[in-house]
């Protein structure tokens, strides 16, 4: 394995929104440079996870990997990829919600255990991770991360089992919380989704192989035609005779609790998820918006870019114009060199900037995914201001946040959640809106278009569908 870590002198500013947790993607085909493919389908998965990258690979006799800090374009160059031959890869891009950042933490995770050697990427989070690190510990086990991956691993690779269905059984008896996994042996390339569904997973064929993906924009960006999604509790496995499905667990009291803040804002919007255009779904929690907090403006604007097709829906549902009032800085991403303290006090213009031509003198309706601490919106408001707006109506396409995630979005304390602290009210008078509403429930559920009882919600109602402890850590396992 080759690990490459770069001197970080700092990092940026960490803004306002939540986090996901990462982005895996992996290929099995004869035909093809699986480890190209994979780097190319990480490309279209780095919304997901901009703090280290890994690909890994099998040949049938061994598995070689690279892993290395930063974003895909920084972490290879064309011979790493050439150290990396085979017909399996696997690939994972991380924004870490257990365990810290750092080059120990990267993945893919190699395990090789009492029963198999494997690598693995995982996007989501285990809840018992701790209780199950001293098991495995007490079972021989050593570890070199501090995160919940490394511990599904040399769970799988240990497993008591002598098929994969009676390892992914055991692996499911024994995990609770959320966990979409990309898993490779030198001969296998195997798809688990954990029995709530929580974090999606998809697949797809590729010149007469596969693909599996956490998002399906990573399958078209490779060439390769989505089949479906991988279902609530699924493993499925791609070998020589092709693939198909090795176990089926479904959990006790509900079918499925997926994660509704993909469609609202982590996924990309030309991805499917469960059956829907994230697109189509996203104008139409702007347009159940318009129906429920209409206001008389001149303007409807988004904030880019997780927000416009929710602009979108609310200016054609109310009748007034869309346009675009702020423009972002795409390549902003993440710096580790530390602006001084003039360039600091700029604060969100480094990110965005507003057309005060369009905007001057005018009432606008600015529409938003989510406020989580209220530490950005303030500034977004103030460089409308300053722009020359004559009235700003904040609409938010979801409603409060008010519980902490703990299934693979790093959210935010519920201490720091400002909708835990503030009503709506207080939060319109922080930010310095002149009005502020957020789309109900009932809105957004039906703007998803899909059963209520399918998804997790927990951080806008504080039901979760597993039991959880509410001032969980994410450096819980550190060592």
């Amino acid at each position: 394995m080759k690990s490459k870590s770069p001197n970080l002198i700092g990092s940026s500013a960490r803004d306002d929104y939540p986090r996901e947790a990462c982005g895996v993607i992996g290929v099995y085909s004869k035909g093809e440079d699986v480890a190209r493919v994979a780097f190319f389908g990480l490309f279209a998965l780095q919304h997901r996870g901009q703090e280290s990258a890994g690909i890994a690979s099998a040949d049938g006799e061994r598995i070689r990997s690279q892993i290395s800090m930063g974003l895909i374009g920084q972490a290879f160059q064309p011979e790493d990829l050439s150290d990396l031959p085979g017909h399996i890869a696997i690939g994972h891009t991380r924004y870490s919600t257990t365990g810290s950042s750092n080059i120990t933490n990267a993945q893919p995770i190699i395990s090789e255990g009492t029963f198999t050697k494997l690598a693995l990427g995982h996007n989501g989070n285990v809840i018992n991770a701790v209780e199950l690190k001293q098991e495995l510990a007490d079972w021989g086990c050593t570890f070199t991360g501090s995160n919940d991956s490394e511990i599904i691993a040399h769970l799988m690779s240990n497993a008591p089992a002598t098929s994969w269905e009676e390892r992914i059984s055991y692996c499911m008896r024994r995990l609770q919380g959320a966990y979409s996994l990309v898993v490779m042996t030198k001969n296998e390339l195997l798809g688990i989704r954990d029995p709530l569904g929580v974090r999606p997973l998809c697949v797809g064929k590729l010149n007469g192989g596969w693909v599996i993906a956490s998002e399906s924009c990573a399958l078209d960006h490779i060439g390769a035609e989505f089949i479906r999604d991988v279902e609530p509790g699924e493993a499925i496995i791609i070998d020589e005779e092709g693939m198909r499905t090795v176990y089926k667990r479904t959990p006790n009291g509900r079918t499925a609790a997926s994660c509704i803040f993909e469609h609202i804002y982590f996924a990309r919007p030309d991805s499917i998820l469960d059956g829907k255009l994230v697109y189509k779904s996203r104008m139409a929690m702007g347009a159940e918006l318009a129906k429920e907090s209409p206001v008389d403006a001149e303007m409807v604007i988004g904030v880019p870019d997780s927000a416009t097709a929710a602009a979108v829906g609310y200016s054609r549902e109310s009748g007034i114009p869309y346009g675009e009032g702020l423009v972002k800085n795409r390549y902003v991403g993440r710096t580790f060199i530390q602006p001084d303290q003039r360039l600091r006090d700029l604060g969100v213009q480094r990110k965005l900037n507003a057309l005060t031509e369009l905007i001057e003198g005018r009432r606008i309706v600015v529409v938003d995914d989510s406020i989580v601490r209220g530490t950005t919106t303030p500034h977004v408001v103030g460089l409308l201001r300053k722009g020359g707006a004559k009235e700003i109506h904040l609409r938010i396409c979801a409603p409060p946040i008010m519980w902490p995630c703990h299934f693979g979005i790093d959210m935010a304390t519920q201490s720091e959640l400002i909708a835990s602290n503030k009503s709506v009210e207080q939060i319109k008078e922080f930010v310095g809106a002149d009005s502020l509403e957020y789309l109900s429930h009932e809105g957004l559920i039906k703007a998803v278009a899909l059963p209520k009882e399918n998804h997790c919600m927990a951080c806008f109602t504080g039901k979760y569908p597993i039991p959880v402890q509410l001032q969980m850590n994410k450096l819980a396992l550190e060592v």
